[in-house]
């Protein structure tokens, strides 16, 4: 559609850019100003060279240009720069496909791209914290193997006997101790304490803070979820630090060690399998038969949650 001059008369837009009709494919809230920030966070990262572009003369802000994003994904540089700016329509499937390659998103990033502009399916305003009756079975059939259910919002909501002696006792916490959150952020006044000993701290916080960014993305309006994250945007600067980064994607973890106050080091194989249906995970804490990590795990079940004296 255009005018004689060839230019689209005023106010049109390409329908691309369109909200669909009712019963049309986006089926959630979008979330103009995260998506901005993730988008802006997503192509500050990216140098030209790693888009095909020559780096040309010396830039004056990391990343790309919001013109060369356009030109990559074939999109109005105005309308890009409004998605940036959090002013835009939602953007079709399409648009959002070719931002993606554009900024060479992986498929987590992506998955979360189509979350915040609310283009994937939608889930209920409340994360849920009720745990399926078989997965509490199989976790105390696990008599070697320490694993916990962890909710979306990152609270502790199940363990077995192995993973409270390998971690803390988290019978006697309440549900907000509970959450490992704000154990791996707990604020200045508990800089010195340790996260269970873990070996990769600094690894598990950025992963925790990738967790809440997804979280966030899919319950905007879960007041436990809000309270959280805006809970710990205040209290810890690492946390307002590592959020501002918008990274979605963690490194897969496949060891880990822990430096327990009563068995000393154990490492042990570290898995997340993804409950689906309720949106939760279980961890897993296992170590091969014969080695030294699952002597020390067979002595850790014989000793009970007694063994691990981690306060905070």
């Amino acid at each position: 559609m255009a005018t004689a001059s060839g230019r689209p008369p005023a106010g049109y837009r390409h329908n691309q850019y369109y909200d669909p009709p009712p019963g049309g494919a986006h089926t959630g809230r979008m979330d103009k100003q995260e998506l901005g920030a993730f988008l802006r966070s997503r192509r500050e990262r990216l140098r030209p060279q790693d888009a095909g572009l020559p780096s040309g003369p010396r830039r004056r802000t990391p990343g790309l240009r919001r013109e060369e994003v356009s030109v990559l994904a074939h999109i109005s540089t105005e309308y890009y720069i409004r998605l940036e700016q959090g002013r835009a329509p939602r953007p079709s499937g399409d648009v959002l496909a070719a931002i993606a390659g554009a900024l060479r998103l992986t498929d987590a990033e992506s998955d979360h791209l189509h979350v915040l502009a609310g283009t994937a399916p939608n889930r209920t305003g409340l994360h849920r914290r009720d745990v399926r009756p078989s997965i509490l079975a199989l976790l105390e059939r696990m008599p070697q193997t320490a694993g916990f259910v962890m909710s979306a919002a990152c609270e502790v909501l199940a363990w077995n006997n192995l993973a409270a002696a390998l971690t803390e006792d988290f019978a006697p916490l309440t549900p907000h101790e509970r959450n490992l959150a704000r154990r791996a952020f707990p604020g200045p006044q508990y800089a010195d304490e340790t996260l269970y000993g873990i070996s990769d701290a600094a690894d598990f916080r950025l992963g925790i803070v990738m967790q809440l960014h997804t979280t966030l993305a899919r319950y905007p309006t879960d007041p436990a979820v809000t309270g959280l994250v805006g809970e710990l945007r205040e209290t810890s600067p690492d946390f307002a630090r590592l959020w501002e980064r918008h990274d979605v994607q963690p490194a897969p973890t496949l060891t880990k060690t822990f430096r327990h106050p009563t068995v000393g080091e154990v490492t042990v194989d570290c898995d997340t399998l993804t409950l689906t249906d309720r949106d939760q995970h279980l961890v897993l804490y296992s170590a091969p038969p014969g080695s030294p990590g699952a002597e020390t795990l067979a002595l850790l079940n014989v000793l009970g949650a007694q063994a691990s004296d981690y306060l905070h």
